[in-house]
């Protein structure tokens, strides 16, 4: 069973939750800040963390950010915001999933387990080839993204959505198949794959309002092709 570091200020939280996730067969160790919660990542290997963002010693999305420069483990952040912009802000500092409080240990364990699922499938099951639409180049096996002869700094997250778009070009795809396919997980989400279309929109040097890759299509979904040469 995964080995899980559980981040979380509040002694009477980790305890309980300590207990129940090793009622139910995880390997756990816990700690109550940011700095510590790092050290622990440096020195040893943990499977997924749970990291509550109200730490004592340094705001939780910063110690994220930090993270990601020294270790991709998969984080499932807890918050007890649920508005858009707190959304947004917990994804864009790079954590894979999150959760509003209050929530049940079996919600919990189901999030952990569907990024779990995603960070051992690596590029979701596709086929590990180079794919190329127009100028653009996509490799499952080295995760490398190539955009007109320039890599691109994507996240996992960015790449896993445009590893699956790119092995469909041309093809319209529903918010709700990116979601379960790229997250796997079956409740809505079509807010989360919007920010991070956004995000990717920027990095291949595109808006919404003026595509080259990625297209929408109204009340359908998006699809990726090749952009049209100039008349």
């Amino acid at each position: 069973m995964a080995k899980v570091l559980l981040v979380d200020d509040d002694p009477s939280v980790r305890s309980a939750l300590h207990r129940r996730l090793s009622d139910a067969s995880y390997t756990v160790r816990d700690c109550g800040t940011a700095l510590g919660a790092l050290r622990a990542v440096l020195n040893e290997p943990f499977d997924v963390m749970v990291l509550d963002l109200g730490l004592p010693d340094l705001d939780g999305l910063e110690m994220l950010k930090m993270l990601r420069t020294v270790s991709d483990i998969p984080v499932v952040v807890v918050t007890a915001r649920r508005d858009e912009q707190e959304i947004v802000r917990v994804l864009g500092s790079g954590a894979d999933d999150h959760l509003v409080r209050p929530f049940s240990v079996e919600h919990l364990i189901a999030r952990m387990t569907a990024v779990l699922r995603r960070a051992a499938s690596g590029s979701g099951g596709l086929c590990p080839d180079v794919v190329e639409v127009g100028g653009l180049a996509v490799d499952g096996a080295r995760r490398l993204a190539v955009l007109d002869g320039s890599p691109l700094d994507l996240t996992r997250k960015e790449f896993d959505l445009l590893e699956y778009l790119a092995w469909r070009p041309g093809v319209v795809v529903a918010r709700g198949e990116l979601f379960r396919q790229v997250w796997l997980q079956t409740y809505r989400g079509e807010r989360t794959v919007d920010v991070h279309l956004s995000w990717l929109r920027r990095k291949l040097g595109e808006s919404a309002t003026r595509p080259r890759y990625l297209h929408t299509v109204r009340n359908v979904g998006i699809k990726l092709e090749a952009p049209r040469a100039a008349a």
